[in-house]
C-alpha cells in the first residue's frame, strides 16, 4: 500500500522496508510468541520519487534521525502488528511531511518600548538597593 504524504508526495510500497520484532510491554503470553513490534524503513538517497530539492532538504533536515540516508520508524503501541503498522506509516508521513513544509517567517527584531526600560532600570534598583540594605554598617 503506497503511503500518501502531501497531494504532490506519495511513497510507493516498494521503497518501504518492513522489520517485525517481539514487543515488550503488555499482552501475556501472547507477545512472547507474536511479533508485533514493526519498524518500516525508507532510504530518502536512493527514492525515485523525491525531486532533487526535496532529497536534499530531508537530508539536510532529518540528518539526525538517517543512517546512511535511511529513516527508520518504529511502533509498538498496540497488541496488533496490523495497527502498529497503521501507526508507523502515519508517524512516517508526518515527519516527511514537517521536514518538508517550508519554514516559518524570519523574526522581526523590536526594540523594548519606553516604559519596560523605565521599569527594568527601577527593578535594578531595587534589587541593588535590597542588597545595600544586607550590608553590614559602616563603623564610624
Amino acid at each position: 500500500m503506497d503511503l500518501e504524504v502531501s497531494p504532490t508526495l506519495t511513497i510507493p510500497a516498494t521503497e518501504l522496508g518492513w522489520r517485525f520484532s517481539r514487543s515488550s510491554g503488555p499482552g501475556g503470553q501472547h507477545v512472547n510468541t507474536s511479533d508485533s513490534r514493526v519498524q518500516v524503513s525508507w532510504n530518502i538517497a536512493e527514492s525515485d520519487v523525491l525531486t532533487d530539492d526535496q532529497r536534499m532538504l530531508l537530508l539536510d533536515r532529518l540528518d539526525r534521525r538517517l543512517v546512511g540516508g535511511v529513516v527508520t520508524i518504529a511502533a509498538s503501541e498496540q497488541r496488533s502488528q496490523l495497527r502498529n503498522r497503521e501507526i508507523a506509516l502515519v508517524k512516517l508521513a508526518e515527519l516527511v511531511d514537517a521536514a518538508l513544509a517550508p519554514d516559518g517567517p524570519s523574526r522581526r527584531a523590536t526594540k523594548p518600548t519606553r516604559g519596560s526600560g523605565r521599569r527594568h532600570l527601577a527593578a535594578k534598583q531595587q534589587r541593588s538597593a535590597t542588597k545595600q540594605n544586607r550590608r553590614r554598617p559602616a563603623a564610624e
